[in-house]
């Protein structure tokens, strides 16, 4: 059985449609690492807000206090044939310490608003790095940000 692929897509139609998974999606999957090096790996909603992913979970969560450990993660979006990685800052911000538009932004997308509740925190993703692919054909030139800044 032979399978097709599609035209490899240039990075300024990858980068468009990263920015598609940004503002559609609702969840994302979040990679950190514990203080021993063990992997911890969780779904968690998200918003892209003035340039970063804001997530919500419960302070005591070990991605919360990995983040709060470590400041790094990696995220992923989309599916295993349309593939998102980004390298991310991590800063963990108390609820009442969020930007009010941010907040805003995660209920008016998410339905719910963590804000006030002493055992959440917010977690504020800035992106270092950003990877994009769907097949083999895209594998060069799947990174379209660097160091923080876009590549195209």
């Amino acid at each position: 059985m032979t399978t097709e692929q599609a035209p490899a897509r240039d990075g300024r139609q990858r980068k468009k449609d990263v920015f598609t998974y940004l503002s559609a999606d609702e969840d994302a999957w979040v990679s950190t690492s514990g203080a021993g090096g063990e992997p911890c790996l969780v779904p968690l909603s998200f918003v892209w807000h003035d340039g970063a992913l804001v997530m919500s979970t419960r302070s005591a969560n070990p991605t919360a206090v990995n983040v709060a450990r470590d400041g790094r993660a990696v995220v992923a979006l989309g599916h295993t044939r349309d593939v998102v990685l980004i390298d991310a800052e991590v800063e963990s911000v108390a609820g009442d310490a969020l930007p009010a538009a941010a907040g805003e932004a995660f209920l008016g997308k998410l339905g719910w608003d963590p804000r006030g509740r002493a055992k959440w925190v917010f977690l504020v993703f800035r992106p270092l790095a950003v990877r994009a692919w769907r097949e083999v054909n895209e594998l060069p030139g799947r990174r379209l940000m660097r160091d923080g800044v876009w590549l195209v």
